[in-house]
């Protein structure tokens, strides 16, 4: 934590992955010898105290993890399947609910990027987040994807519109600062109004950018080819959606997509994942943080 600290961050995404393979009901949780300590009870709770500790804010962040596939495209044909999934689903969001009513976690998320289940299962959700509501004090939210928040019919039942942040900004191979920020006006002028039409803030749920050449084309892209490192592309869409964003009223801020353990060995000059560690982009949250 003390890394986090550091950079003047006061709050992180804690996210226990769960597993569901396409055409499967099946939520699996909390599998011993095959996830993270960091995913585990134990691990999230002992995150989650240690975060407390250093005067850091918690979002509890569940996510689920679809081999090769992502969450947007889980769909089933048949009712017994939604309901056998949806109930499934909620028994892995309520264990970790309770954790955070354990903890006094300040936010919660009650799902990420279901694109098709929140246009068929609204009702669903709705009733989720009614559940949680019953026992749970903190504020909820929702990520959802970069291209469809906008299509989301229960944003007013939460408390700040969650967006995964991967927008297409521009297609140059090491885009200025200035050209960045005019690929966002576009993306923030609907979000504005989006917020503005549900009476709630957003929140970037998750924002990041990985140090390669045309990181701002398909921001969302996580493959791991051995593209051209490119630093100053990475540290400038970070300055660019700082200075856009920061100072808007109808944003709430955003989680730093993605923040490795061991902060000595992660990043640097030869990374080109999204971590902005031991990077110059670390020093640009750095200063935006410190200033906002």
């Amino acid at each position: 934590m003390g890394e986090v600290v550091d950079i003047n961050a006061n709050w992180i995404a804690v996210i226990p992955f769960a597993y569901t393979r396409l055409g499967q009901t099946g939520v699996r949780y909390n599998i011993s010898g095959q996830q993270w300590w960091g995913e585990q009870p134990q691990g999230i709770r002992e995150t989650i105290r240690l975060a407390k500790e250093a005067d850091i804010d918690v979002l509890l962040k569940p996510q689920v993890y679809i081999p090769g596939s992502w969450p947007g495209a889980l769909d089933f044909e048949s009712e017994d399947d939604w309901q056998n999934w949806e109930d499934n689903y909620k028994n892995y969001i309520l264990e970790l609910v309770a954790i955070a009513v354990e903890y006094e976690v300040a936010m919660f998320c009650i799902g990420t990027e279901f694109r098709i289940s929140t246009k068929k299962r609204a009702k669903f959700w709705i009733n989720l987040i009614q559940e949680i509501r019953e026992i749970y004090s903190g504020k909820l939210t929702y990520a959802a994807n970069w291209d469809d928040y906008d299509q989301v019919t229960f944003w007013k039942e939460l408390d700040f519109i969650g967006v995964d942040a991967y927008f297409p900004l521009s297609e140059s191979k090491s885009p200025t600062v200035e050209e960045l920020k005019k690929g966002w006006q576009p993306w923030k002028a609907k979000m504005k109004v989006i917020s503005e039409e549900n009476n709630k803030p957003i929140i970037f749920t998750e924002y990041g950018y990985r140090s390669v050449d045309y990181t701002a084309k398909k921001p969302w892209m996580v493959d791991r080819t051995n593209e051209a490192v490119n630093l100053k592309a990475q540290a400038n869409a970070k300055e660019a959606i700082f200075s856009e964003f920061w100072q808007e009223e109808w944003f709430a801020g955003g989680y730093v997509w993605k923040w490795f353990i061991d902060h000595e060995s992660s990043g640097g000059e030869k990374d080109n994942r999204f971590t902005p560690q031991n990077k110059p982009a670390e020093e640009i949250i750095k200063s935006f943080y410190n200033n906002n």
